[in-house]
Parts: C-alpha cells; structure tokens; sequence
C-alpha cells in the first residue's frame, strides 16, 4: 500500500499557502511558521473615529440648531407653526397692527360740537375715576305724572326665525324726540324737585365710562335748578353701530356703511321694528294724554308711555338732589298670570357678516348666545344705555329684535331674523351694569354743575381719551333765531291748573 503525504508540517511556501503568507504572523508571530497570520493593509476602515471637530458653536449647540432648523422646515412645509401664520393670527386679534411689529395708529375723531374760542373749561373727569364712584341706596321713585298709549306686543313675532324670517316693514308714524326745557310737563313740575332732564340724556351721563365717540349734553344753571338739555341740530338721538368694537366703521368715508350711514340706518330701523311687532288698534291709556300730540299732526303717533318720576339722591355732608326724569316705555304685554307688564323694545342691526364677523343666517338659530356675546363686545355702550333706561322707567321686560338686511349691498330691504326677551334687572347682571355705579356717576356730574354760577355749560366726551369735560360757554351759544330763555322755565311753575291736582295718579 503507498504512502500518501497527509500533512507536512515542516514544509513552507507549498502553493497552497502562498496566498495566506505571513496571514497570522500578526498573533503567532512572523518568519516561517505554518500559522503566520497575513495581513491586508486597508488605510481607509476605521473602527472608531478618532478625529476632533473644532465647532465656535461647541458640538451639542450646533446639533441643536441644526435640528431646530430641520423641524422648522418640516412644519413650514405643512403649515404648522409657522412665523408668519402666527404673526397674521395675532395682526387679526389685534385688527391691523400693520407691518411687523408696528403699533396701530390712533384714530383721530372728531368732537360732536365745534369748542369755541371763548367756551372756558372748567373741569375734566377720566372714566378711570367714574368706575370707582359708588351711591348705594338709592330708593325707589316716585310717579308724578303719567300721560301716552300703548299697543300691546305681538307674541307671534316670538316664532320668527332665520328660516321663518319676516320683512322689516315701513311705519308712518311720528316719533316725539323733545328735549327737556321743551317739555311742558317737566315746565310744570318744576316745584317738585332741582335737576330735570330726560331717560335719554341720564342713560348716556350713567354709562358714559363706555362711550367711544363723542357727545355733548347742554347744561343750564338756574337759580337753584339744573336742567339738562341736548342741542336741536346734533345727533344725540342716533343710535351707534359698532362702536365699542376693535374695528369700528370708519368716520371719515362715504357710502352705506360708514359710521354716520350706519347710524342714521340703525335708528330708522329701531323705530320700524318697535312698532311693527304690536298689535294694531288695542291700546293701554295712561291717566293723561300725549302731551306732545299736535292737533295740526296728520297720520299715527308712536306707541309710547311717558311716566314722569322723581328720585331722591342723597349723600352725606351735601344736599339732597331731586331728580326730575321723564322716562318712556314703548309697549305693554300679558304675563302668562293675567298681569300687565311695561317694555322696551330694541333692535340690533346686522349690516355685513364680513364686518361682524358671525353670519346670523348661520349662527342665530343655533348659537344665539354667541351672537349676542357678539353683540355686547361691539355695542356695549348701546346695549347699557338701552338697559338703563328701561330701569328708570320700570320696564319688567327687554325685547330685542334681530334686523338684517336683505343683501349686504344695500340698504333699501330689511328682513327680523329673530327676537328674544330678557329681564330687564337680569340683563343689567349680565352686561355688568352696576347701578350703585350708575347713580354716583350721575350724582358726581351733577354736584359738579351745581358748584358753579349760574350759566350755561357743556357736558362734552373727548373724541379721543376716556374723560368727559365740562366747559362754561356763552348765553346765546346754540340759540336760534327766535333765542330761548331758559331762565323763564320757573315761571310756569304757578301755572298748574286745577285739572292737574292729580298728576301723581298712576
């Protein structure tokens, strides 16, 4: 049998160990030997990188960074989080703050009646101290006289709804806007008391600490007697829109909804609604009649109540005030216990959903209250003036209607989109109407007028800044042709009649 060559273990260099030379000389040494180890030199394979980087940054701030960039990337691809979407959500909350971070400019009003040259300025009140006055305990008033008609409200407009609207219609009747040394009644009870004016001009000087644009109140000192007055040709019986809002109706500019066009709108449409939703014919009679009813008059005269009532404000180390106020409800309604029960009733107005922001047509039925909370941000100083006025009349109830036009473009046609009813003291809770406030306002005006001589003032809110002032101004200033004496209003005192014995019949 022949041998055969397993394994040499001396021999070096076979060809079949040619190829792996040297390959474990690494671990068993170099030279000769059968498990030399043969290594591949590979300069570029590294296990660990041992090379340094020199970063201004430092390493970990620069990754930071880095990936920072990288996320922002990401969300501005997507729309999420993006510098410029937040700068355009907080220019919209804040209405136009312009480029950048530029502030808004303020707007420059104008004041309702031109100062003179020689109008004198006496006094100057910030709203900032008005909202901490406080008159508590002011007792209920009295009922002096009582004179007008009512209608009695129709409930059927309590149905109407976006779906089911109704269309504004036109009302030819006359609405008796006089002011108070005009009044013959308040002529006639100028023995009951020292300060006489009208549920309007009380209203505006109670809540004036929420006004924005400008107003003025004619004030004249006679004798010991104050009587407030508002001027013939003004606009002090306008109805403002949107003027507490953060984007009010520009002033300066033609066309339907500017501020002056929106006024007069407003107003024409209070008048139409307060007389639309009554029933026609049935009246509720107070013991006197209209006293301001020509019998030259051609067509209906409004439905409305007067009542003339008397407060007592009183208040430590000063004299008393007699307040003299004639106040007016529009309507009369049934309770559902058979008792008769007095309202005012009001209108708001929409004019364009792109103006407010919330389209009734979409929100009114099923988000009212957001519309009303709408409603509070951008006419609060309205909506307080309404509120007040129905407390110092006694109206229980508060109707509001929800006017819209037809087509935002103009203003010929008008549809009610809906109504709602509120009590009239839980409506003044709601709103933050704080009468205890309301009456130190007040009583803070009127000792302030009373302190000085006799004369004429005027009673003047800033078009500006948050203050009203007070400036003496000649005789004659605002008098007509035919110029009235107002110092001649005591003189009728005397003239009640015997008819008259009764006026505190109620």
């Amino acid at each position: 049998m022949p041998f055969v060559k397993i394994a040499d273990w001396n021999s070096v260099g076979t060809v079949q160990d040619k190829k792996s030379k040297d390959k474990y000389a690494a671990h068993f040494g170099a030279g000769g030997s059968a498990y030399s180890y043969f290594h591949d030199q590979d300069d570029t394979f590294k296990l660990v990188d041992t090379s340094t980087k020199k970063d201004k940054h430092g390493n970990r701030r620069y990754m930071y960074n880095k990936q920072r960039h990288n996320r922002r990337q990401v969300y501005n691809a997507y729309g999420n989080r993006d510098r410029d979407n937040r700068q355009r959500k907080k220019q919209k909350h804040y209405y136009s703050y312009g480029r950048g971070n530029q502030q808004p400019q303020a707007k420059n009003r104008a004041a309702s009646v031109e100062v003179n040259y020689d109008w004198k300025e006496f006094d100057e009140i910030s709203f900032a101290q008005l909202s901490k006055l406080n008159l508590p305990d002011v007792r209920q008033p009295e009922d002096l006289y009582c004179c007008g008609s009512m209608e009695y409200y129709e409930k059927s407009y309590d149905r109407v709804n976006v779906r089911n609207e109704k269309p504004l219609l036109p009302v030819n009747r006359t609405f008796h806007k006089v002011t108070t040394t005009d009044d013959p009644i308040i002529r006639k009870l100028t023995s009951e008391g020292n300060v006489f004016a009208t549920d309007a001009i009380i209203s505006t000087l109670m809540t004036c600490s929420r006004s924005v644009y400008s107003w003025d109140i004619v004030a004249h000192r006679v004798k010991d007697k104050l009587f407030l007055d508002k001027r013939d040709d003004s606009g002090f019986d306008l109805l403002t829109v949107n003027e507490t809002s953060y984007d009010p109706p520009p002033e300066d500019e033609d066309g339907i909804n500017s501020a002056q066009s929106l006024a007069l709108e407003a107003t024409i449409i209070n008048q139409h609604f307060s007389q639309q939703v009554l029933k026609k014919g049935e009246r509720f009679e107070f013991p006197k009649p209209n006293p301001f009813v020509q019998d030259e008059e051609d067509g209906d005269v409004a439905s409305v109540g007067y009542r003339y009532r008397k407060w007592v404000l009183k208040k430590e180390d000063a004299a008393d005030i007699e307040l003299i106020v004639r106040c007016e409800h529009d309507a009369v309604w049934v309770t559902a216990s058979g008792e008769t029960s007095y309202m005012n009733i009001k209108a708001l107005n929409e004019y364009d959903p792109q103006f407010s922001k919330i389209d009734w047509r979409k929100k009114l039925d099923t988000q009212r209250g957001a519309v009303l909370a709408a409603e509070l941000k951008n006419n609060s100083y309205k909506l307080t003036k309404w509120t007040a006025s129905a407390l110092l009349a006694g109206s229980q109830v508060l109707k509001f209607g929800y006017v819209s036009r037809a087509n935002p473009a103009s203003t010929a046609k008008h549809v009610i989109l809906g109504t709602q009813q509120y009590s009239s003291v839980e409506f003044a809770s709601q709103i933050n109407l704080q009468m205890d406030n309301a009456w130190g306002i007040l009583r803070v005006i009127i000792d302030t007028l009373m302190s000085y001589k006799e004369g004429k003032y005027v009673i003047l809110k800033d078009p500006n800044k948050p203050m009203i002032r007070i400036y003496s101004v000649p005789e004659n200033t605002f008098e007509d042709d035919d110029g009235d004496d107002y110092s001649e209003n005591e003189d009728d005192e005397d003239e009640e009649d015997d008819d008259d014995d009764d006026d505190g019949e109620k």
